[in-house]
């Protein structure tokens, strides 16, 4: 059984594969910071994401446990949206984006599950978010640090939560500001970061498919030349 300690290895992996050497260096929020260990976590992810082959990639590595890697592809994810969101933020304002959304028919307001909905603007619920979700994952007792200690029988639901939310990031980048995206050659980078995110909660369940309603016929597309 492995630990979330391992985390570390994931994120500096999807970096490095999905950025490559970017001159982008500003971040959102700080990064997800893990200690070490798991090298072959760290040997099986190198192998699978660049073979460049997504869909194989996300599959549950052979006598690995679920939870822990449903748990160290989220922290992956938050941090390649964190990235991604960061290369725009200046773009992202109270003035440009008002209100949070994706395309016309899709508006989203801020809860983190406790608190009513509140319509606010785009960059003052994404900055709700990555303080929710980064709270989330530095909480030990829904994502344990520990040899031996078993992840929450809730994990799995919460897991779900995160990922949900921040699959809106993506679809607010995509409508409102991918021509910034086009100007700073990131197409390339926020594509293949969406197909892995899709590709892994289709793997797993872990998104309903209506969620991906403000990017259906991109996904489509997307996963199709995949087929091609």
């Amino acid at each position: 059984f492995q630990t979330l300690q391992h985390y570390f290895i994931q994120i500096n992996l999807s970096m490095n594969f999905l950025f490559g050497k970017s001159s982008y260096q500003k971040t959102f929020k700080p990064n997800k910071k893990l200690p070490d260990g798991a090298q072959h976590l760290k040997d099986y992810a190198e192998a699978t994401l660049g073979s460049g082959n997504l869909s194989q990639a996300v599959k549950l590595p052979p006598h690995e446990d679920l939870n822990e890697w449903v748990a160290v592809n989220t922290v992956d994810f938050y941090n390649q949206i964190n990235m991604l969101y960061g290369t725009i933020q200046d773009f992202c304002t109270e003035e440009s984006c008002p209100v949070m959304t994706a395309g016309p028919k899709y508006e989203y307001h801020w809860s983190d599950g406790t608190t009513k909905p509140i319509k606010c603007s785009a960059p003052k619920y994404i900055d709700e978010l990555m303080t929710w979700v980064q709270d989330q994952l530095e909480d030990d007792n829904l994502f344990p640090d520990k040899v031996g200690v078993a992840f929450p029988k809730n994990f799995m639901t919460m897991c779900k939560n995160i990922l949900k939310k921040l699959f809106r990031v993506y679809a607010h980048i995509y409508h409102l500001h991918f021509q910034i995206i086009i100007e700073l050659d990131e197409e390339r980078h926020l594509n293949t970061s969406l197909k892995h995110f899709v590709y892994f909660c289709n793997e797993f369940s872990l998104i309903e498919r209506k969620q991906y309603a403000p990017l259906s016929d991109l996904i489509e597309k997307l996963l199709n030349k995949d087929n091609e």
